[in-house]
């Protein structure tokens, strides 16, 4: 006992040396590099390939696309798609800089580093079908692949440069591997196929580490990323860091992790299909014009037009880096955001220009990209049921239970006013023959987290509110929308006194419906992907099992695991994270749930600090232990540790009702 005091005295002293530390470094945040160049140079081409041709305009080779017939400018988006990284290689650099090398993409291809054959394994990064495993060092060390495309790095989605502050005389590789300082011969960029393109469900490998072309597509979503494992290569197992960055699953990306919304909230990668038949809305926009606009992003944030969605993407990936990380402290966020300037960026920084006039034929690209259904899968009429009243029973369940939120086809105002007039309307919808067809299978319309009733985190994401970093991409709606109520949480130290939260206004709150489009193909569910067996198989039976696992606990809510991410044995927690020198490190005890500290705000939590409830949290009721709950549970800016709960619409219908919609499901 005396031992487990101790060990929650020494978090209780986390939280006080935490705010010691912010408000002693508050004015000195770390720098970073501020000369950005445009797009590097490409790269000579060393190997004199003769079946390596440039046909994507200077920024690589892609082989012939097989699915569709794309005109010139859909040929031109899937370039920018697969290869066009905006000019964000410098960006990468610095992130490996201002990680002491914990994140650098030039030792992820490296293959000295970590071994070409278990890329997908260690990453979920998708070997590219152009490359060859190195027999043999370059002349720096480096044992990258032989590519086709001499900016390939063998990893699909990670383009390379050449680094221009390179100095051969002085280079040394053993000397960088330990040094992050020491500037590399080479530059990594990102695109977007990092995280989108994915092994095809139609046609899947016979060796998932090394697929062919015709075994990818190029936006189903990569299921299998790990992005976790590439910020936590260099880290200890005794830091408390690792294990936030363990909790997070695969196929999902904290796209809030640099410009910090000091929330831990990973959400899976969306598969694009449809995009042309996707629901637009009239919303305010910030000039106080009105527009017709998709929602974009989990909680429909991004809601000022695709165009300046994708840009925003590219910012966030590292575009006009200079710019962006002028406006917030990457990673820790100890200093307050700015809003990033459209007009600013447009004006100063190459890249946003080359990048938005691209976005036209981005998108023109996207909208070919249709489902993928499982009767045209290898073996996949096996998995479909043959019995005709099941399917039909499916159906009218889907459409009783499902259609008003999972379908873009809507009945007449009129008749969605009548609840029995709409009931039938959506029976006779779902029962046609058609439909399917043109149909987004979501209303894409934002629904308050308190009716959803899955994990709020991702939905309190700051960033896009009023005077926070994206607020010039999201509409004037989106940033006035009244709090969705309060909410009662679970309380993982006394479960007898639930968390009473109530929801901030201002955007905070909402989930949009999401896409089910071949969704037999893209389980685990939910946002964060908790819901549902992660098996790492591409195979279609494997895809199937996934699929099944997870509806079933989606609709029998009783075979849920109740997940809370925990840490996992005794950690410490640096300060400042991620210095291989901290100034602290502090004791954090085993099986405190993650989120307990990782979604605190710590420069907020000073400056709102209410001494009379700290007196109230400080009061010996429950302990050390119980002081230190109260205290991080007010300072938590999502107090919801349970991942996996919510989204229970059909947890009443019978068993029959719920297999039939499972088998209806697999259709789409």
């Amino acid at each position: 006992m005396n031992k487990i005091r101790l060990l929650w005295k020494g978090c209780l002293v986390v939280f006080a040396a935490t705010a010691i530390t912010f408000c002693g470094w508050y004015s000195t945040p770390i720098a970073l590099a501020s000369e950005y160049s445009e797009t590097p140079a490409p790269i000579s081409n060393e190997y004199n390939d003769a079946a390596y041709t440039d046909n994507c305009d200077g920024i690589g080779y892609l082989p012939p696309y097989t699915k569709e017939n794309l005109t010139e400018a859909e040929k031109r988006g899937r370039c920018t798609w697969y290869l066009w990284t905006g000019g964000n290689a410098t960006y990468y650099r610095d992130i490996a800089k201002r990680t002491h090398g914990g994140v650098d993409l030039l030792q992820l291809i490296n293959s000295k580093q970590y071994d070409h054959d278990q890329r997908l394994q260690r990453f979920g990064a998708i070997n590219d079908p152009g490359c060859e495993k190195a027999k043999e060092e370059d002349e720096y060390g480096f044992l990258l692949d032989k590519c086709k495309d001499p900016l390939s790095t063998g990893v699909i989605g990670l383009r390379k440069f050449p680094n221009p502050k390179f100095d051969k005389a002085k280079w040394n590789y053993d000397q960088y591997i330990k040094d992050s300082e020491i500037e590399p011969p080479y530059l990594i960029g990102q695109s977007c196929a990092i995280c989108h393109v994915a092994l095809d469900p139609l046609n899947p490998p016979k060796d998932k580490e090394h697929p062919q072309w015709e075994n990818l597509v190029p936006a189903l979503g990569n299921q299998y990323i790990k992005e976790s494992e590439l910020f936590s290569t260099k880290l200890r197992d005794d830091s408390f860091i690792k294990q936030v960055l363990d909790a997070q699953r695969p196929g999902t990306s904290d796209t809030s992790r640099i410009a910090t919304d000091h929330i831990n909230n990973p959400n899976a990668i969306n598969a694009i299909f449809n995009l042309g038949d996707r629901p637009t809305y009239p919303e305010v926009m910030n000039d106080g014009s009105t527009k017709n606009v998709n929602h974009i992003l989990k909680d429909g944030a991004d809601s000022t037009g695709v165009a300046i969605a994708s840009l925003r993407v590219y910012v966030n990936i590292g575009m006009c880096g200079d710019y962006w990380l002028s406006l917030h402290e990457a990673m820790l966020g100890r200093t307050p955001q700015r809003p990033f300037d459209i007009e600013t960026a447009r004006k100063n920084c190459e890249g946003w220009r080359q990048t938005e006039a691209r976005m036209a034929d981005a998108e023109a690209f996207l909208k070919t990209i249709q489902p993928m259904h499982l009767k045209d899968a290898p073996g996949g009429e096996a998995f479909l049921t043959k019995d005709e009243k099941v399917l039909e029973r499916g159906k009218i369940v889907f459409a009783d239970t499902c259609a008003s939120c999972h379908s873009s086809k809507k009945p007449p105002a009129e008749i969605a006013a009548d609840p029995d007039q709409a009931k039938k309307w959506y029976e006779e919808s779902v029962l046609s023959s058609n439909f399917l067809d043109h149909n987004f299978l979501s209303d894409d319309q934002r629904y308050p987290a308190t009716l959803i009733g899955t994990n709020i985190s991702r939905s309190l994401g700051t960033n896009a509110t009023k005077g926070h970093i994206w607020d010039q991409f999201s509409s004037k709606t989106y940033k006035e929308l009244p709090s969705p109520g309060e909410l009662t949480l679970y309380n993982p130290f006394n479960e007898a006194k639930p968390i009473n939260f109530p929801i901030p206004e201002g955007g905070l709150g909402y989930y949009r419906t999401p896409s089910l489009i071949s969704v037999w193909a893209t389980a685990p569910f939910l946002h964060n992907n908790t819901l549902g067996l992660y098996n790492e198989d591409p195979s279609v039976k494997g895809r199937i099992d996934a699929y099944t696992d997870a509806m079933e606990k989606m609709l029998w809510p009783e075979k849920r695991e109740g997940i809370i991410s925990r840490t996992d044995r005794k950690t410490k927690l640096d300060l400042p994270p991620g210095d291989p020198n901290p100034r602290l490190r502090l004791p954090v005890p085993k099986g405190m749930p993650v989120n307990l500290l990782a979604n605190v705000n710590m420069r907020e939590a000073i400056t709102s600090l209410n001494l009379g409830n700290l007196f109230q949290d400080l009061r010996p009721e429950g302990g050390i232990k119980g002081k230190l709950a109260r205290v991080l549970l007010r300072a938590n800016k999502s107090p919801d540790f349970v991942e996996d709960r919510g989204h229970t619409f059909g947890a009443n219908l019978s068993d029959d009702d719920k297999k039939a919609l499972i088998e209806f499901v697999k259709n789409f």
